[in-house]
């Protein structure tokens, strides 16, 4: 991975870009329809309003001020995180991108006394399901739906801390 990449938490600022970036990406890679960015934004301005800094965190991956990827650890319960907004951007695809934005939120996840983590995707993120997998995640229910426009496949993957 390009170590010119870094870290920092994320901002309201960030907002734009993140809805922007979701609902393109998946409008074009998936089909989905103009449902799925607000869906993002809600969750956004709910962390904004609600997170616990000391329990939830957000990540913004970013190479000379430029955003690349995006990573949330948000409170279920005492023992659990649930991973949300898990993103990389077309062009930071395939340089090891991602699995430090996993590692880096399994790794807070662990830090904050979570014992357990679990994340909703779809069947046809393939890259994002062999990442959790190579991670020690598993897929917990798989049922089909129909969301954002499209059919998908729903799935449900957690994680021993």
């Amino acid at each position: 991975m390009d170590d010119t990449v870094t870290f920092r938490d994320y901002r309201p600022g960030d907002l734009e870009w993140l809805v922007g970036a979701h609902a393109r990406h998946y409008a074009e890679a998936e089909g989905f329809d103009d449902t799925f960015g607000p869906l993002v934004e809600s969750i956004l301005r709910d962390f904004t309003a609600q997170h616990d800094p000391d329990r939830e965190k957000g990540w913004i991956a970013e190479r000379d001020g430029k955003p690349l990827g995006s990573i949330f650890c948000v409170r279920l319960d005492d023992q659990t995180a649930k991973l949300r907004l898990f993103f990389t951007a077309p062009e930071a695809r395939g340089l090891g991108l991602g699995k430090r934005l996993l590692d880096v939120c399994m790794g807070f996840a662990r830090e904050r006394g979570y014992t357990r983590m679990e994340l909703w995707t779809h069947e046809s993120h393939k890259a994002a399901c062999a990442l959790y997998s190579r991670a020690g995640w598993v897929c917990t229910s798989s049922k089909p739906v129909h969301s954002f426009g499209v059919d998908l496949v729903e799935q449900a993957w957690e994680v021993k801390l």
